[in-house]
């Protein structure tokens, strides 16, 4: 690892920081950065660049799968594994419950799951 690469993970790491103050603080983006004393878009450039980071280091892990990222944390099924006998899946993320059976559609399924992602 070069001395760009260990400058580039530390302010990463800094800004990670920034981001995760920010939520504790409750506080708007804006007026985060406003008591912060952080231009607004600095903060919205460093975010982008964090997002960035993260999907390069998912991407870099491939977890096997062609195409398909699977984020720590969670468990990537086959609908066939999923579905072979009558019965149901409940998911309950951060208090909220979500029961799938063999009729629940997958197209539905996979956006409440990314919606409940987003929420954590």
């Amino acid at each position: 690892m070069n001395t760009n690469q260990i400058a580039t993970e530390l302010r990463l790491a800094h800004w990670a920081q920034v981001m995760q103050d920010r939520k504790a603080s409750g506080l708007s983006n804006k007026d985060y950065c406003e008591s912060a004393g952080i231009h607004e878009n600095v903060y919205y450039y460093w975010q982008r660049k964090l997002r960035e980071a993260a999907c390069t280091q998912l991407t870099a892990q491939g977890n096997g799968v062609t195409g398909e990222l699977v984020p720590n944390g969670w468990t990537k099924l086959m609908a066939g594994e999923l579905f072979q006998r009558e019965e149901s899946l409940t998911i309950e993320v951060g208090g909220c419950r979500v029961m799938a059976t063999v009729g629940t559609n997958p197209e539905l399924l996979l956006k409440v799951c990314r919606t409940l992602k987003s929420l954590c």
